[in-house]
This record gives structure tokens, C-alpha cells and sequence, in this order.
């Protein structure tokens, strides 16, 4: 393919995220941005398997700096998305005796 080409698939591709992510409703962008970066394990995957065929101290850094940035990602979506799913947690009940103690505090 020519550049063109691809510098034109990039575009429509971001034109296309960018429509498709607007859409969304406030209260589905924590899932969906959580799942979404874990998608960053190809990121990794594809560093590491482009760090056997780099020649240079230039190629090895940008490798090590998407790495390190697609590791940040896939860490971080995975503690939103433990963060979200414990918001749906049913606390434990306490019992009604104890409630009231916690409330008054402990008799002296």
C-alpha cells in the first residue's frame, strides 16, 4: 500500500473512533475504557516480538517506551475495572444490635 493510503485509513479510522466513542452514554464509559485498554496487550505483545528484529539504539528505545506505556495501560484498566465491579458488592449486614452500638459508640 502507498502512504497515502494508509495516512488516509488512519484518518477515517480515528474519525470513526471518535464518532463511535462519542455516542456512548456517560454511565458505560468506565466499562467500556477499562476494557478497552486491556485490549494494550497486543501493544505488548508486538513490542516484544518487534524487540528480536530492532537494529539500533533508537528502534530499542521507542520499543521499550510503547512497552512500557501498553503495561501501564493494561495494568491500569484492569484496576478500573476491579474498582468498578466492587462498587457492585453487596456490603455485609450487620446485625441491628451491633448497628446500634456503632452508632452511639461503645458503652462506657
Amino acid at each position: 500500500m502507498s502512504t497515502i493510503t494508509e495516512i488516509a485509513i488512519l484518518v477515517l479510522a480515528a474519525f470513526v473512533g471518535f464518532e463511535v466513542i462519542s455516542k456512548v452514554p456517560n454511565t458505560l464509559h468506565t466499562p467500556l475504557m477499562s476494557g478497552t485498554n486491556a485490549i494494550h496487550g497486543i501493544v505488548l505483545l508486538g513490542g516484544l516480538l518487534l524487540m528480536h528484529e530492532a537494529h539500533g539504539v533508537l528502534e530499542h528505545a521507542l520499543l521499550v517506551v510503547a512497552i512500557a506505556f501498553g503495561t501501564i495501560n493494561i495494568v491500569g484498566g484492569f484496576l478500573v475495572t476491579d474498582r468498578m465491579l466492587g462498587m457492585f458488592k453487596r456490603k455485609p449486614e450487620v446485625p441491628a444490635g451491633e448497628r446500634a452500638e456503632e452508632i452511639e459508640g461503645p458503652e462506657k
